[in-house]
């Protein structure tokens, strides 16, 4: 069986309530069953996800920035572990660092875009890597204006089996993700406000902090935006690991999406509906793709217009209804084994190719 190593960033944690978005995704995916074997490479972690095999690695304290330490130790244990594929994930550097030392063939899969230093690098990127994208959004965008230059589409994955029985639902609105105002947290607020005094009995929470884990601090933002829910009686949780904010979705009625930033994906849409909530969502990014006609259209940038959405979903059952079972239905199209299934396809076709002497990406 040949063997496919994953190379995590640098901090990125992997182990349920530590992990952030990609290493809840990266997790699911090395514990899934795969005809390649699957070893993660990175960094030292007090526990891990069930089923995957990790290899976990120190790297030189030598006075150099992070990344380039990080790089070296990861290249050093790769040639231990001698992987047939090497999958780098959102991390252009060192993806084209591993191909320069290696002489491997590498996946570099991007969950976000290039920022303008990592655009630099996107000619010698689709010359010596094979270049993967979240979505086809990521894809245009990562592409640019780079002539001949193509990539791979493989949307991240959702294990349904993780997904709880969805019980009676409270008359609530949920927002769950990162409070910043690149998610519209603060839009967030300033809707519920609007629309609250006008739905009895309904309640509004928001799940999240400034970062993923426990740890995260109290920033001048979540500052002011706790005060602004107070007065607009929306409920603050926090970060809650993200078992409790499944449970969350599969007891809310309504969860809102209201990012300012095109999301190169949107994995809390997927849950959300794949948790039968009724979703509103801003259609910006590759979250279109991801909710197709199973959602409802919100704008950040218009808060009581937002208001008038929320309001007119919660008086209508009969349409939330409509949008849960649609929403399932297309969650249904990302579930983890036909996720496994693409990927593992791609890993073929990269050896092949690398078989034949192409030394350049498929």
């Amino acid at each position: 069986m040949p063997r496919a190593a994953i190379v995590l960033p640098p901090r990125e944690g992997f182990a349920p309530g530590r992990a952030g978005a990609i290493g809840l995704i990266l997790g699911m995916l090395a514990g899934a069953g795969s005809a390649f074997e699957q070893v993660v490479v990175g960094p030292p972690q007090p526990d891990l996800f069930a089923g995957t095999a990790y290899r976990a690695i120190a790297w030189p304290w030598w006075p150099a920035p992070l990344a380039i330490r990080y790089a070296h130790a990861v290249a050093a244990e790769l040639r231990r572990l001698r992987p047939a594929i090497v999958e780098v994930h959102n991390r252009p550097e060192l993806a084209l660092h591993l191909a320069r030392q290696l002489g491997l063939p590498v996946v570099l899969v991007l969950h976000n875009r290039l920022d303008g230093r990592q655009a630099a690098l996107r000619a010698e990127l689709f010359r010596r890597v094979h270049v993967a994208t979240v979505s086809d959004w990521l894809r245009r965008d990562t592409i640019g204006d780079s002539p001949g230059a193509n990539a791979t589409v493989l949307p991240n994955p959702i294990d349904l089996a993780t997904i709880p029985k969805a019980g009676i639902r409270a008359d609530s609105i949920l927002f769950a993700g990162r409070i910043v105002a690149d998610k519209g947290a603060d839009a967030f607020v300033a809707a519920c406000a609007r629309a609250l005094p006008c739905l009895p009995g309904w309640t509004a929470t928001m799940i999240g902090a400034d970062r993923f884990g426990p740890d995260s601090p109290e920033t001048p933002y979540l500052a002011r935006l706790r005060a602004d829910a107070v007065a607009a009686g929306v409920v603050m949780k926090g970060y809650r690991p993200h078992t409790d904010v499944l449970a969350a979705m599969a007891g809310a009625a309504i969860v809102a999406v209201p990012s300012r930033w095109p999301e190169p994906f949107g994995m809390v849409a997927l849950e959300a509906m794949a948790c039968g909530a009724a979703l509103a969502y801003a259609p910006r990014g590759g979250l279109p793709e991801v909710a197709g006609e199973a959602g409802v259209a919100i704008d950040p940038g218009d808060p009581e217009a937002m208001a008038e959405t929320l309001v007119a979903l919660a008086h209508d059952p009969a349409r939330r209804a409509a949008l849960a079972a649609a929403g399932r239905a297309r969650a249904a199209r990302f579930a983890l084994p036909a996720a496994m299934a693409r990927l593992d396809a791609l890993r073929r076709d990269v050896l092949a190719a690398w078989s034949r002497g192409h030394r350049h990406p498929i």
